[in-house]
This record gives structure tokens, C-alpha cells and sequence, in this order.
């Protein structure tokens, strides 16, 4: 994954209630893809890791 490059997951399929993550060395950013021009949400990188760990069950 390209820093400072927009994702959206492959989970979330073709419509556009989902969210876009773009990862760097300072952690993630969030936003939504419907409102992308209201900003995003930064998140820490340890917390990001946290987050991530959690989802996949590794907390």
C-alpha cells in the first residue's frame, strides 16, 4: 500500500456507504467515500495497529 494513496476494502463491494483508509508512517487516516470533502479522521499508528489487531483477533 502506496503512503498517502485512498483504499477502500474489497469487503465493501460496489456501493459507496463504506470508507476509505490511506496508511503512512504516522498511522492511518479515515473518511467516508460518500462525503470524502468533510475531511478525515487521522488515527495513531499504535492505535492503528491495535485496531487492526483486534479485527483480525490477534488482541
Amino acid at each position: 500500500m502506496n503512503a498517502w494513496q485512498w483504499h477502500k476494502s474489497s469487503y465493501s463491494g460496489s456501493e459507496s456507504t463504506c470508507v476509505e483508509v490511506r496508511e503512512h508512517a504516522h498511522g492511518a487516516d479515515v473518511r467516508d467515500t460518500e462525503h470524502s470533502e468533510m475531511g478525515h479522521l487521522s488515527v495513531p499508528a499504535r492505535e492503528w495497529a491495535a485496531l487492526l489487531a483486534g479485527l483480525r483477533g490477534q488482541s
